[in-house]
């Protein structure tokens, strides 16, 4: 994966597995892209992945319940072709998702040459969330075989043309309860309050901890994470935009070359039925 000199500030360090050694909020001045220019290049190269139909571009979102990620996804939507991109949510597996091996359930909505696929939560759900809140017999369960398996799901999407995207959303302590706090007084928001969600605030720490095993095992050159400052959701938008818009541009730099035999034809038969 080409990186530039901007993405690679974001990228994921294996020397530095915490999310507490990664910033949550970036000082006011720090300089940003522009949002408003990589959305309109997002809609740009998006428009010419589709039209090459070559190679696929998969963005995985992951962080704490109310880190933002769906209205990131519609952020990014923003200028994109519906015809070529779609979002796909995962939560806890259920029903014939528990009767398959882990990866299953996300194969099928995978991108398609041509298309940009965000996923809000994915098959890394299965080393994070499954550690504490087990769909099997927890003796069951063997981690190492997991990671190692997304592993090598991902280096077989990047070999055969999909460039894989993953990013973490960093939310600090404190803003995670900010957040919680103001969807309670938000009556538009109370629906998608749970009782899991007391349980998943009383276990952030452990989930945490898990997450940041699931990074560290799961990173690789071919499909790294990125992990980006989620306190204020403007910031985090203009840089995954920015890393998205540049991953984009890489994938389809131009348009297909043009048949001119097949404009030629089109010319002369409009021209016949006496179109200019």
């Amino acid at each position: 994966m080409h990186v530039s000199a901007f993405a690679k500030t974001w990228i994921y360090d294996p020397g530095k597995p915490r999310f507490r050694d990664y910033p949550s909020l970036l000082e006011d001045d720090d300089p940003l892209p522009a949002l408003e220019s990589s959305l309109e290049e997002i809609g740009e190269y998006q428009r010419r992945l589709w039209a090459n139909r070559s190679r696929a571009l998969l963005v995985v979102l992951h962080g704490p319940d109310t880190s933002g990620k769906d209205s990131l996804i519609r952020t990014l939507a923003t200028y994109a072709d519906p015809a070529g991109f779609h979002a796909w949510s995962f939560s806890r597996p259920q029903g014939a998702e528990t009767r398959h091996d882990f990866l299953w359930r996300v194969v099928s909505f995978l991108p398609g040459f041509g298309e940009m696929v965000a996923f809000n939560r994915s098959h890394h759900e299965a080393v994070i969330s499954e550690r504490i809140w087990p769909v099997h017999d927890p003796e069951s369960y063997n981690w190492g075989n997991r990671y190692r398996a997304i592993r090598d799901f991902e280096r077989n999407l990047v070999e055969e043309g999909t460039t894989v995207v993953k990013v973490w959303l960093n939310l600090s302590e404190d803003e995670h309860r900010r957040r919680l706090l103001k969807r309670l007084d938000k009556p538009r928001k109370r629906w998608k309050f749970d009782k899991s969600d007391i349980d998943g605030w009383e276990k952030r720490d452990q989930y945490g901890q898990f997450a940041e095993e699931a990074l560290a095992q799961t990173h690789s050159r071919e499909a790294p994470w990125f992990v980006v400052p989620g306190d204020r959701k403007p910031q985090a938008r203009a840089i995954v935009a920015a890393i998205l818009a540049e991953q984009l541009q890489s994938l389809a730099p131009d348009y297909p070359k043009e048949d001119e035999s097949v404009l030629k034809e089109y010319r002369r038969l409009l021209a016949s039925k006496g179109v200019k």
